[in-house]
């Protein structure tokens, strides 16, 4: 039978930054978490992602004897200020749907195993944080992120790649504990604008700002809306913050040109008018939580990101795009970020808007043209 290190060569060779084992028993540690807290988590269930049935590894391939996870490091290059002012570092160069990359590199690795008589699967729902630290790559930080053991400096910019096989490997020590400094005092919580941490390790993913920039099912709830601050797609703020992860982000990258060629179509302006066509071929390939059925909220959330810049200078782009708008809630939102810019542009448009305007649009143009000023 194949060893463990050429495994570990292969996944290197694959171009993963770590690899380590651990065992197939369940996660029911997670598991009582999971029901513990399903008030936080049944949103997700209702989507479609069955959270409990993935912390059980013979629910995913039967007979499965033991766990690989490999660590691909998503922040190896810089990325253009401009696109990290709005989205996540970890959509930057996410091409899990366009397969280019990362995906052929899984599928290699997995023809490796395949090859030598290992079946594996990848499961979406196993839980990959809590499968690394059990297989000893690193450790957890009390924002809920996983530390590499050696990868980003020992940061959080990575993502484990868990793949359930049906084979037996002796299991790497686990390291499952907290790592954040003693001297730390809860930088990531205290930053948490929205307050999704709840504390240390208890993230409630109902306030979290990814959440709410493409799961969150209705308008952002308004006392959320200016402390999401500039984000549209995903937030990075309490890795930023992070003691653990300031070596790596005070390091001098080499700039990513994927990302770079993306700065014009991610433009805040370019996102608030787009039409379907536009964001299923320059957008969605890139970020994909959200489809075209969710135009409206990529609008939204690029008029509330415009709004919390108070800058003027997008006031037209604003009232342009309330008059184009096909969807309540992203002219809702508009109407909002044109209360909170302010100005006599703004309060122009709104004072125009308002006659003949229903609820939930009506609502928003008298609470915005009360904030414009």
């Amino acid at each position: 039978m194949i060893s463990k290190e050429e495994i570990i060569e292969k996944a290197y060779e694959c171009g993963f930054a770590d690899a380590g084992f651990t065992t197939a028993e369940p996660f029911a540690s997670q598991r009582s978490l999971l029901e513990e807290r399903q008030e936080e988590y049944g949103w997700a269930i209702r989507s479609g992602l069955d959270l409990l049935a993935g912390t059980d590894p013979q629910t995913i391939l039967p007979g499965a004897k033991s766990i690989i996870v490999i660590i691909e490091a998503y922040f190896r290059e810089a990325f253009p200020p401009s696109l990290e002012r709005h989205f996540g570092r970890c959509y930057l160069d996410d091409d899990r749907m366009t397969g280019n990359r990362l995906g052929k590199r899984i599928k290699a690795f997995r023809s490796f195993l395949r090859e030598n008589g290992i079946d594996s699967k990848v499961p979406f729902h196993l839980p990959h944080r809590l499968a690394a630290a059990r297989a000893g790559l690193g450790t957890f930080g009390k924002n809920c992120l996983f530390y590499s053991r050696k990868v980003a400096a020992g940061g959080s910019w990575v993502t484990p790649i868990a793949l359930v096989v049906d084979q037996s490997f002796a299991p790497d020590e686990p390291t499952p504990e907290v790592g954040c400094p003693d001297w730390c005092r809860n930088a990531c919580i205290t930053a948490c604008p929205t307050g999704a941490l709840v504390g240390p390790r208890h993230l409630d993913p109902r306030r979290c700002i990814s959440y709410l920039t493409y799961f969150g099912s209705a308008l952002t709830p308004t006392e959320l809306r200016e402390p999401m601050g500039l984000c549209v797609y995903g937030c990075d703020r309490c890795q930023n913050v992070c003691p653990r992860n300031s070596p790596w982000l005070a390091r001098e990258l080499p700039m990513n040109q994927k990302a770079a060629g993306m700065v014009e179509d991610f433009r805040l302006e370019r996102l608030l008018h787009m039409d379907k066509a536009f964001f299923i071929e320059k957008i969605w390939p890139h970020m994909f939580y959200m489809s075209d059925a969710d135009l409206w909220r990529w609008k939204a959330n690029a008029a509330r990101a415009m709004g919390n810049t108070l800058n003027r200078a997008y006031a037209p782009d604003l009232v342009r795009a309330f008059s184009e708008s096909g969807d309540e809630r992203a002219a809702a939102m508009i109407a909002w970020a044109l209360g909170r810019i302010g100005g006599p542009i703004a309060r122009q448009a709104l004072e125009a808007f308002l006659p003949g305007s229903r609820s939930p649009i009506r609502e928003e143009i008298v609470s915005a043209l009360a904030a414009a000023s």
